[in-house]
């Protein structure tokens, strides 16, 4: 029996369609495409980990010594720039009482905003009750009375004539009423308790006069090795050359009120706490620190320049 054409074409489709189906299943597969892998093992461990510790606080900076006492009378607050040489003269003060008060045990070691006892403890300012400053009131040396001075016994009286009767000072002819033979006294005045007769401290001219701002006393001149006398009695609380633009400087100080420096020297011939009498000699001229050879004289009232002319005799 001969098949149709049809029927042959049919099978021989069916027989491909099989082929093709098991040669799809034999052939390997391609390996599906996966998204990419994350490892979070390391982040999780970073996570999991205890935060550092925060870095321990920088101590706060102490305040300089003596700040508690800033503002208050008496006291100073260092510069920069001071010493406490300078403070000392600037307050009329010995450095070395400064560091006693203080409790300083190297004068070179003060700081910038440090506050430093600059009166003695038994001079501490008094505040009253109504909160103003006031200063202890120093004590006044007695005053020496002195005897009257009396007239010559031949002396006349300006009021009486020359036979000694009163004179007719009144016009009517009566005599005028007589004075009194002994005149009525004058109280005596009391000097300061610090007051001070100062002598020359050299001989030679008057270079510049007082400034408060520029200078704080006055040049004297003279030749290199002329005598510097002390122009009163006191102490010696300086000598040396630590006050930069002074040179060999001495500083003597004469009661609680007044000092005097006398620098630029060429030698010095005193030492501290040594005691002096007026016109002692305790230098001699020179030009250190300075542009000449002269005398550089102050005059300090509690610390405070004020003009030496002033206290010194004419010449």
């Amino acid at each position: 029996m001969t098949l149709k054409q049809p029927h042959r074409c049919g099978a021989w489709l069916l027989a491909g369609g099989l082929l093709a189906l098991l040669a799809g299943c034999a052939a390997p597969s391609k390996p599906a495409r996966t998204a990419p892998v994350e490892d979070r093992r390391v982040a999780g461990a970073a996570a999991a980990a205890p935060l550092p510790a925060p870095a321990p606080a920088t101590p706060a900076t102490p305040p300089p010594p003596g700040s508690e006492n800033a503002g208050k009378p008496g006291y100073y607050t260092v510069r920069p720039g001071d010493t406490l040489y300078r403070i000392g003269l600037e307050h009329g003060h010995s450095w070395r009482d400064l560091a006693a008060w203080n409790n300083l045990s190297d004068p070179n070691r003060i700081e910038v905003g440090q506050v430093l006892r600059v009166v003695p403890p038994t001079a501490e300012p008094v505040t009253a009750g109504d909160g103003v400053q006031t200063q202890p009131v120093a004590a006044v040396a007695p005053v020496q009375a002195r005897p009257l001075e009396t007239p010559p016994s031949g002396a006349r009286s300006p009021s009486t004539t020359g036979g000694g009767a009163p004179a007719a000072a009144n016009g009517t002819g009566k005599p005028a009423p007589a004075a009194s033979a002994t005149p009525e006294p004058t109280p005596a005045k009391a000097a300061p308790a610090d007051a001070i007769a100062l002598a020359w401290p050299a001989r030679g001219p008057v270079l510049y006069h007082f400034d408060e701002v520029r200078n704080k006393g006055i040049g004297i001149g003279g030749k290199a090795g002329d005598p510097v006398l002390a122009a009163a009695d006191g102490r010696v609380v300086y000598a040396g050359s630590d006050l930069r633009g002074y040179g060999n400087l001495v500083i003597i100080k004469h009661n609680n009120t007044y000092l005097t420096a006398y620098a630029h020297n060429q030698t010095l011939l005193v030492r501290e706490d040594q005691t002096v009498r007026q016109g002692q000699k305790i230098a001699e001229m020179g030009n250190t620190d300075a542009d000449r050879v002269k005398l550089h004289f102050e005059v300090r009232r509690q610390g405070k320049p004020v003009d030496p002319l002033s206290l010194l005799p004419s010449r």
